[in-house]
C-alpha cells in the first residue's frame, strides 16, 4: 500500500513535469514549426483511411494540422491541445478554412470524453510527448469505438530528431523518471503501450529543408519550445558549445548537394485496429 506521503510527492512531481512540459511547448511559437509539418498529417490521414462522416479526434493537436487534414476529408472533427495559445490557433485556422472543428483546451492523460466517442483517434507528434505513457495510451484506447482504428505519427530515436533530442539533453538532461518521448518511435514500446491490439508500422522520413545549418539553428532557437529552452537554460559558453554540437548534427546529417540544408528525419507511422 502506497504511504500518503508517497502519493503526494508523486503527485506532486507529476504537475512538476507537466508544468514544465506546457512551459516548454508554450514557448517560441510552435505553429512556425508545424507549418512545415503538413504533409505528414495528410499522409496519416490517408493510412488511417478516413470516411467522410467519421467521428475523429487530433490529441495533442498543436496548430491544428491533423484536424484540418481530417475536415478536408468529410470527417466530424474533434481537437484538443493543452497549450491555450495553440488551441487558439487551430481555431483561427479552422475558421479561416470555413471548417467546423471543436478545438478545445485538455490533457492527453485525462481526455474530456466518454468512451467509445470517436471511430477514429489520431495524434502526430503528439501524444508521444505525454509524461505518463501508458495512461495516455489507455486514454486513446478507450475513448476509441470498439472495431475503430488509432493512427499515430511518431519520431524515431535513431532518425535526425531522436539525435537532435540526445544533443539537447547532453546540455541540459531532462527531469529524472521521465521515459523517453521517443520510445514512441519503437516496436517494442508501442506494443507494449498497446498490448492485446495489432498495428501496422510504416517507416517515414520527413525532409526538413532550410537555407544552411545557421540558419536552421537560428530559426528553431526562435521558434521550437526545446530549443528555445535549453538555450535559455545556459550560459553564453555553453550555448556557444551547444551551437557547435548543433552545427556538426546538421552538417553530418545534411543530403543536399548544394549549399542548402536537406535533413531527412525518420518517424514511424502507426494504425491500431481496436
Amino acid at each position: 500500500m502506497i504511504g500518503a506521503d508517497a502519493f503526494i510527492e508523486g503527485e506532486t512531481m507529476r504537475d512538476e513535469v507537466k508544468a514544465g512540459s506546457l512551459k516548454t511547448w508554450s514557448a517560441g511559437d510552435y505553429f512556425v514549426i508545424g507549418r512545415q509539418l503538413v504533409l505528414m498529417a495528410e499522409l496519416l490521414c490517408e493510412s488511417a483511411d478516413l470516411r467522410a462522416g467519421e467521428r475523429v479526434l487530433d490529441v495533442a493537436t498543436g496548430s491544428g494540422n491533423l484536424a484540418l487534414a481530417a475536415a478536408r476529408r468529410f470527417c466530424v472533427v474533434t481537437a484538443l491541445d493543452f497549450v491555450p495559445e495553440l488551441v487558439e490557433i487551430a481555431r483561427a485556422r479552422a475558421v479561416a478554412e470555413r471548417f467546423e472543428i471543436t478545438v478545445e483546451e485538455g490533457d492527453a492523460e485525462d481526455l474530456p470524453y466518454p468512451d467509445g466517442s470517436f471511430d477514429v483517434v489520431l495524434s502526430t507528434l503528439g501524444v508521444m510527448f505525454a509524461p505518463d505513457q501508458h495512461q495516455a495510451a489507455r486514454e486513446l484506447v478507450r475513448v476509441c469505438r470498439g472495431g475503430g482504428r488509432i493512427g499515430l505519427a511518431n519520431w524515431a530515436p535513431d532518425g535526425f530528431v531522436g539525435r537532435l533530442f540526445a544533443v539537447l539533453a547532453g546540455h541540459v538532461p531532462p527531469p529524472p523518471d521521465v521515459p523517453s518521448p521517443l520510445v514512441w518511435g519503437t516496436e517494442e514500446s508501442l506494443r507494449d503501450l498497446f498490448a492485446g491490439h495489432s498495428f501496422t508500422l510504416t517507416r517515414r522520413d520527413h525532409v526538413f529543408r532550410a537555407h544552411s545549418a545557421t540558419d536552421w539553428i537560428d530559426h528553431y532557437r526562435e521558434y521550437f519550445g526545446p530549443v528555445r529552452q535549453t538555450f535559455a537554460a545556459l550560459d553564453p559558453p555553453a550555448q556557444q558549445r551547444l551551437t557547435q554540437d548543433l552545427t556538426d548534427l546538421l552538417q553530418a546529417d545534411n543530403v543536399a548537394r548544394n549549399s542548402t540544408l536537406l535533413l531527412p528525419a525518420a518517424y514511424v507511422e502507426v494504425i491500431i485496429d481496436l
